[in-house]
């Protein structure tokens, strides 16, 4: 049984013992990014197989220091598909030969899937995860929104709440984009109800690292989400919620999303020529 996530960067050839392959028919999906510690999606996936009973399926972690290594991963038949983090979610793109419309609005994938050609297929069930996380907790109330950041993540954000037809504003260190964070007001922060954190700002162990956000313009009447899931509750959201905001952090939304990519994962399994 293979418990390990990648071990040394560039060893993928050493991942799978071969004897297993044949044996076993063990197909692999796991998650891409540079940094994985902080993530649940191994466990939240080793315990559906376990739910599932279902012994030839196993999820790692691939820690790549450069998307150009998703090359190596790609050519092990084992793989048949897997996540994609931060900081990955934009810079695959130019390796997948087809988007689903959802990642073309996005611009932005965290689910592939590889067909029995070796070709990548994206999609993004983060907009689908957050849609219905967001739209549950806030209901009707929210016309505007202020996005944190403005990777993959943030991306998803921003197509989930033009389906949500909620106005929305990024906030970013780069002029390019709608605000930076010197610019925010307080009458831009009252006319706002929705702030929503997609930078990976106070993931552990970076515990105390936050957004810049002027958090004393907060009170009552905001809803403030951090996609950080890990703490709990960010110094982000404790210092929002001292203010008085409502609070989420994105557990919830990694679950539906994950269970999206199942989802695809095995419906596209069984309509290609793998099983």
């Amino acid at each position: 049984m293979i418990t390990q996530q990648l071990a040394p960067t560039n060893a993928f050839e050493n991942l799978l013992p071969n004897t297993l392959k044949p044996i076993y028919k063990l197909k692999i999906i796991g998650l891409i990014g540079s940094k994985l510690g902080h993530s649940f999606s191994q466990s939240y996936f080793q315990n559906k197989f376990e739910q599932l009973q279902i012994d030839d399926w196993k999820y790692l972690n691939f820690e790549l220091a450069s998307i150009s290594e998703i090359e190596q991963l790609k050519a092990d038949e084992s793989v048949i598909g897997f996540n994609v983090t931060f900081p990955y979610k934009k810079e695959i793109l130019p390796y997948l030969s087809t988007l689903s419309d959802t990642a073309k609005s996005a611009q932005a994938v965290n689910t592939v899937f590889i067909d029995a050609d070796r070709q990548l297929h994206g999609f993004n069930t983060d907009v689908f995860g957050f849609l219905k996380s967001v739209k549950n907790w806030t209901g009707t109330s929210v016309e505007n929104a202020l996005i944190l950041g403005t990777g993959g993540a943030a991306q998803a954000v921003r197509t989930a709440l033009d389906n949500l037809e909620i106005n929305s504003a990024f906030v970013s260190r780069d002029p390019h984009f709608d605000l930076m964070y010197h610019e925010i007001t307080r009458e831009i922060v009252e006319n706002t109800q929705l702030i929503i954190n997609c930078t990976p700002l106070g993931t552990f162990p970076n515990v105390s690292e936050m957004p810049d956000f002027p958090i004393d313009f907060l009170n009552e009447n905001h809803f403030v989400y951090d996609l950080v899931y890990n703490p709990e509750k960010s110094l982000f959201l404790t210092k929002a919620e001292q203010q008085g905001a409502k609070i989420k952090n994105g557990r919830e939304m990694l679950e539906l999303q994950a269970e999206k990519s199942w989802q695809i994962w095995t419906t596209l399994l069984a309509q290609s020529s793998l099983l």
